[in-house]
């Protein structure tokens, strides 16, 4: 079986997020504890799992929105959707993951495997992936709701910086989006890992407006997920989703360009559709090798 590593939100290798991604045999997934392993081998931020689904859309859709496997998921035998599609972590399966998603699409282009728009039974629904001329891809993916609540006790001191307002993103997401006072304080942030996986079952993900536009990004962000063991990711597509609507609605458009400002970086263009979320990026096959397991 064939496995390859994908940079995505870059156009350059060793830059932006890379997600493993396999393209399986047969119309259904392998048994939980194999798909865990694989990703716990790869070791990377995500893994991605895709099938073929049969032409009337009659598939497994991927679980029922639990992590099983083994329910009706989304895929629900409407035509809806031409692959299957699960994500795990090094330790767990996720409900939404944007980079994986991206490196999907675009070792099924790139391999021929599929060809024009994808759609994608997962456990957030059925998800659009839309190649570009220019070699970019666009993901349409559900816009997550977003609650104000109270900035958590601890979270400042453990994060090293004292966050201005903090929302939940509803569950799909998952994670407490916190704002900073400005771009400054999310290039510097060193958090204390330990003390966020131990205190905080979420990520967090923390963002500030840009300082300068005119250097090509709206916003910033950096995202920290130790608790699924993931100290700090790349390049969070499904933050994004988060993301879009918080500063859309503070800097008044609905198309913005996002940089997630870890050591390998990545930018994320975003379009706001109500409660849907476009994201567009690049993605770079780095290695393709064979899986002997």
């Amino acid at each position: 079986m064939r496995i390859r590593i994908v940079d995505a939100f870059t156009d350059r290798p060793f830059a932006g997020n890379p997600a493993g991604v396999l393209l399986l045999d047969g119309d259904a997934f392998p048994d939980d504890t194999w798909l865990r392993d694989v990703a716990g081998e790869i070791n990377h931020a995500e893994t991605a799992f895709a099938h073929r689904l049969p032409a009337d859309g009659n598939g497994d859709g991927n679980g029922d929105g639990n992590g099983d496997g083994n329910g009706d998921g989304n895929g629900d035998g409407n035509g809806n959707a031409d692959w299957a599609l699960r994500w795990f972590t090094p330790t767990t399966e996720v409900a939404l993951c944007g980079h994986a998603t991206l490196a999907t699409a675009h070792v099924l282009h790139t391999t021929g495997a599929h060809r024009g728009p994808v759609r994608f039974a997962s456990r957030s629904g059925v998800l659009r992936a839309t190649p570009g001329d220019d070699g970019a891809i666009t993901l349409d993916l559900p816009t997550a709701p977003l609650t104000e609540e109270p900035v958590p006790d601890g979270l400042a001191e453990a994060l090293g910086a004292t966050p201005l307002t903090a929302f939940d993103t509803g569950p799909q997401v998952g994670d407490l989006l916190v704002e900073l006072p400005d771009e400054r304080a999310v290039l510097n942030l060193a958090p204390d890992l330990r003390t966020l996986a131990d205190r905080f079952t979420r990520g967090i993900i923390a963002t500030a407006r840009a300082d300068d536009p005119a250097r090509g990004h709206d916003f910033v962000s950096r995202c920290f997920f130790p608790g699924i063991g993931i100290d700090e990711d790349p390049v969070t597509g499904a933050a994004h989703t988060a993301l879009a609507p918080y500063w859309s609605a503070r800097l008044g458009r609905t198309t913005l360009t996002g940089l997630q400002a870890s050591a390998r970086s990545g930018l994320v263009r975003t379009d706001l559709r109500g409660a849907r979320t476009l994201l567009t990026g690049h993605a770079v096959t780095v290695i393709d090798g064979e899986l002997h397991a």
